[in-house]
Order: structure tokens, then sequence, then C-alpha cells
């Protein structure tokens, strides 16, 4: 227990952690940023594959066309979050994107309802009419598209593997494999042009570049191992490490603005995350105690 809690609590340590360091790459495009973890990103993973010898999935997995077409929507949904993450850091939306994660796990309610069936329980249903509040106060009345965007691509993200019959190892490796190409021929036209980062910016710069294989892939790893030894109920209190460590680094650290109707919204939900966390604990503790 104690051991699943170090790993999933570091994974969202360092993924609250994130903001500063995209901020210290704000003199890269975003999309060059983007373009740089796919890359990394997938020749970190095949080191880690190679010293596991983990490969036996690769051709039974080639062969299944549907599961193929999945992660190809899986793989095009990160990466639309995972610019929109970088873009928003880099023009001073830490706060904004910091609201998208905090709303995921409604997201994720609201996705199951319409797509999966499921039913909402009357608690959840509140907790999803406090987070709709919060959403229209926000911005006075304007939908904070940030938030929703990174909220709506990580939910279905989350969706689409959680059906999956890859592992956390092996479904990243798929999903960067299949981005690699168009990344690496990007990156190779950038080079052409004399405009790639990793050879016209200073040394620091490129060494942080050089990082965003392992920065991507290890949090994701402890993810995977902590999120083995610890009951769901705990992992779901976890998950509120991230956003709230990246609201912290927004308004404290960068000084983004937080006037009357952002700190309106957040309350409303905050208020919806706490009716949703409660309930959740309520039910698992009323099934474990009830032996469902």
């Amino acid at each position: 227990m104690r051991k699943g809690i170090l790993f999933a609590g570091s994974s969202y340590i360092v993924w609250g952690l994130f903001p500063l360091y995209f901020k210290a790459l704000h003199t890269v495009p975003a999309l060059e940023i983007l373009l740089n973890r796919m890359v990394w990103s997938l020749i970190f993973l095949a080191v880690v594959l190679a010293w596991r010898q983990q490969w036996s999935w690769i051709a039974p997995t080639l062969k299944q066309p549907r599961l193929l077409a999945s992660f190809a929507g899986s793989a095009l949904l990160l990466s639309a979050n995972w610019f929109v993450y970088i873009w928003a850091i880099n023009h001073g939306h830490v706060i904004d994107a910091s609201l998208g994660y905090f709303i995921t796990p409604l997201v994720n309610i609201l996705l199951g309802y319409m797509l999966l069936g499921e039913r909402l329980r009357k608690m959840q249903w509140l907790a999803v009419s406090l987070a709709a509040a919060g959403w229209l106060t926000w911005q006075a009345g304007h939908l904070p598209w940030i938030a929703l965007i990174l909220a709506l691509t990580f939910g279905t993200y989350g969706l689409i593997r959680k059906t999956s019959q890859l592992g956390a190892l092996e479904g990243l490796s798929l999903e960067t494999g299949m981005l690699f190409p168009f990344a690496l021929g990007y990156l190779l036209w950038l080079t052409a042009e004399g405009q790639n980062a990793l050879l016209t910016q200073t040394s620091d710069i490129q060494l942080l570049l050089l990082a965003s294989g392992p920065v991507t892939a290890i949090p994701l790893l402890l993810f995977a191992a902590g999120a083995r030894m610890i009951p769901m109920s705990t992992l779901g209190l976890l998950q509120y490490i991230a956003p709230s460590l990246q609201f912290l680094t927004g308004v404290l650290l960068f000084g983004e603005p937080f006037d009357q109707h952002r700190l309106a919204g957040f309350i409303a939900i905050w208020a919806a995350l706490l009716v949703y966390s409660a309930e959740g604990l309520w039910i698992g503790f009323y099934k474990e105690n009830r032996g469902v």
C-alpha cells in the first residue's frame, strides 16, 4: 500500500510540476516541443522495452486492424491534449490548464453516461451540476475553452484506453510509434530550413528537449505501477495532486490573474469534486462492508 501510494503520488507530483518544465522551453514553439516529445518518448520507451525484453506484444498487435485503429484515435487525442497543454503553459494559461485536469473526473462521468450507457447516481448529477455552474462563472459567462479541450481530449483518451488490451508501457509505445514518422519528418524539414531548436537553441534548451522522453514516460510508468497496488478510491484522491500543484504554480509563481469570477468558478468546481470524492468513498465503504 505504501509503495503504491509512493509510486502513484510521485507520478502526480511530476505531472503537477510540468508547468515549470514547459515554461523553461518557452522560446521553442509549442508544436516543436510536441514533436520532440513524440520522438524522444519513443526512443526512451524502446530502451525500456529492450531492457525488459518486452517485444512479444508487437507482432500480435500489428495483426489486429481494429486495435490499431483504436490506438490511432487515442494517439491523435493524446497529441492534441499535449499540444494544447504546452501552448497553454507557454502563453500564461497555467490556471486554465489546471482547471482542465480538475474537471476531467467529472467529464469521465458524463462520457460514461453518454457513450457507455452508465447510469448516474443523484450525487453524481449534483457534482456535474456544480461543475457546470463553475464553468459558466469562470470567465464571466465565457466557457474556458482551454480547460474544456484538455478535459474532453484526456477524458476521451482515457475512455479508449480503458477498453484496450495493452498496458501502459505497450500502449504509449504504440501511440508514440504511430506519431513518430510524422514528428520525425517535420523535425527533418525544420532542420533543412535551419529552424530546428535542437540545432539553433542554447545547450540548456537542447538538453531539456532531449529530456522530454524520460520526462514523459517515467511518471506514466510510476503511475501504472502504483495503480496496481492501491484501491481506486485512493487513486481517485491522489489524482488531485497534479492540478492542485499546477494551480498553485500559476497563481504563486507565475502571477496569473485570478479575479472574483475565477474564484467563484473554482469554488463551485471544488465543491463538485468534494461531492464526487465523498460519494465515491461512501459507495466504496458501503460495498466493502456489505461484501459486494
